[in-house]
């Protein structure tokens, strides 16, 4: 398994400075964002705009990631141990009980397959 990180990317560093806002104006229209493997601990990341984005394997741990809409974000591999996701919105993919064993147990996203 591997270890969360700090990336060496501009707007990894934006979000890990709790500048999401300056993030959303400077991420790229289309295309995927990758922040793989990424170290979100205990970053304040309301009113990120999550589409699109990359976060296979990150590590969120304690995160504000309340009202974030992950919908259309990979979130494999995952771990939100603390995290707060209250009106987070999750790829159909993963199950509520997925979700729930992530936040509390801090296991890695599965997702389901259909």
């Amino acid at each position: 398994m591997s270890q969360p990180k700090l990336l060496d990317s501009l707007l990894y560093s934006l979000l890990h400075k709790d500048d999401v806002a300056t993030f959303n104006k400077e991420r790229p229209l289309d295309g995927a964002i990758d922040m793989r493997d990424g170290d979100f601990r205990g970053l304040d990341l309301r009113e990120l705009n999550a589409d699109g984005i990359d976060f296979t394997n990150a590590y969120f741990r304690s995160a504000d990631l309340r009202g974030i809409d992950f919908s259309n974000a990979s979130l494999e591999g995952a771990s939100l141990a603390h995290a707060q996701i209250s009106g987070a919105y999750f790829p159909p993919e993963l199950s509520a009980d997925e979700i729930l064993m992530s936040m509390n147990f801090g296991t890695r996203l599965r997702y389901r397959t259909r």
